[in-house]
C-alpha cells in the first residue's frame, strides 16, 4: 500500500509517531493515570470502639467495609479488618491488640478515645495506652496511621487542652501519620449523626471515609515490600 504522505513529510511523521511512543513511556514511567503498583494484597487493620465497630449500622456498612470499597475504587488491592469493640477504651484496644492485629498485618489505622474522654479518665492513661500500641505496631513495621479524638468542652478547659494534645505529641512521638480527628468531616451536621448524637450514620461514614482516604492513601503508599 502507498504511503499516504508525501515523500517530504515521511520524516515529520516519523517523528510524531516517536514523540507519542516517548509520552506513553513517560506516562508509564510516572505512573500518571495508572492505579497503585503493587505485587500483593495489603492487609490493613482498623482497630477502635464502635466508631471502627459500625455501632448501629447495617451489616457491611461499618467504617472498615466502607473504606475497602472506596480503596477498591481507587485501584488497591487491599482487605480491610474490621477490629472493632463498641465500649472499648485505649487500654482495652491495648490488651487484645496481640490478636487483633495478626501477623502479617501491613497497615494499621488506631481510632481510640472517645469512651476514655465520655467517661472522664485521665488523659494521661488514654495516651499511654495508646503510645503501646503505636510502639507495637512500629516494631511490628507496621505502617501506621493515628486518628485523634477531642474532648467536649464541659469537661472544661484543662481537661480538653490535655486529651487533644495526646495525638499530636504520639504522632511526633513515634513518627506516624496523624489524621487530627476522626469525626471531623460529621461533627458539624447534626443529621450525620444517629439519635444518640454520638454514632454516624451510613451517610456519616461515606463521609469520615471520603475525608481520610487521602490519608490512608498515603499511608499505604508508605508500605514497605
Amino acid at each position: 500500500m502507498k504511503s499516504v504522505l508525501p515523500p517530504e513529510n515521511a520524516s515529520y511523521g516519523h517523528s510524531r509517531i516517536r514523540v507519542h511512543i516517548f509520552a506513553l513511556a513517560l506516562v508509564a514511567a510516572l505512573g500518571l493515570g495508572a492505579a497503585p503498583a503493587q505485587a500483593r494484597l495489603l492487609r490493613v487493620v482498623a482497630l477502635g470502639d464502635s466508631l471502627t465497630a459500625g455501632y448501629g449500622l447495617p451489616p457491611g456498612e461499618a467504617f472498615p467495609d466502607v473504606l475497602q470499597r472506596a480503596l477498591k475504587a481507587r485501584g488497591w488491592d487491599v482487605e480491610v479488618a474490621n477490629a472493632g469493640v463498641s465500649g472499648e477504651t485505649a487500654a482495652d484496644g491495648l490488651a487484645r491488640y496481640d490478636w487483633s492485629v495478626p501477623a502479617g498485618t501491613d497497615a494499621l489505622i488506631v481510632e481510640f478515645g472517645a469512651n476514655d474522654m465520655l467517661r472522664g479518665m485521665d488523659p494521661g492513661a488514654a495516651e499511654a495506652a495508646l503510645a503501646q500500641i503505636l510502639a507495637r505496631a512500629r516494631a511490628a513495621h507496621i505502617a501506621t496511621l493515628l486518628t485523634g479524638m477531642r474532648a467536649a468542652p464541659n469537661y472544661g478547659a484543662d481537661y480538653q487542652q490535655r486529651f487533644d494534645a495526646i495525638y499530636s505529641d504520639l504522632a511526633k512521638t513515634y513518627g506516624v501519620a496523624l489524621y487530627p480527628f476522626f469525626l471531623d468531616a460529621v461533627a458539624d451536621d447534626p443529621k450525620l449523626s444517629q439519635k444518640d448524637g454520638l454514632h454516624p450514620t451510613r451517610e456519616g461514614v461515606e463521609k469520615i471515609v471520603a475525608a481520610i482516604l487521602p490519608s490512608v492513601e498515603t499511608m499505604l503508599a508508605g508500605v514497605k515490600p
